[in-house]
């Protein structure tokens, strides 16, 4: 396997385990009609982050990828967002994962957008 192949195939698993820790995260969620709302977009942008990277990798073309990479980098930048707006609700009594979905969710921001800009300026 290439080098390029590994990173592939690395963020693959990567954005599927952080789709599925946002989605059992989200079970520990204080029950309230917010936490309702803010669960359906979090797991919605955490699982497109995935399926959208997937799809990014399957392109036919540098545009086709321009395009798709484009797309997880919004998603997974929403789900950072809905992360904040969890902690600054105070809707988790599950700190220390909370923190964790966070960092992961910034590090996979910069990853994408990296690939992002890259194919931008490669195009």
């Amino acid at each position: 396997m290439t080098e390029k192949e590994i990173f592939i195939k690395e963020m693959k698993s990567r954005t599927k385990k952080f789709a599925v820790d946002v989605i059992r995260f989200c079970d520990s969620l204080k029950t309230c009609k917010a936490s309702a709302v803010i669960t359906y977009q979090l797991v919605k942008s955490a699982t497109s982050t995935g399926a959208n990277y997937r799809a990014a990798c399957k392109a036919r073309s540098k545009n086709e990828f321009f395009s798709k990479i484009c797309i997880v980098v919004e998603e997974v930048d929403e789900s950072e967002y809905w992360l904040e707006v969890i902690k600054d609700a105070n809707l988790s009594e599950q700190k220390q994962e909370l923190e964790r979905l966070l960092i992961e969710s910034n590090e996979l921001n910069k990853i994408m957008s990296k690939a992002k800009n890259s194919t931008y300026n490669n195009k």
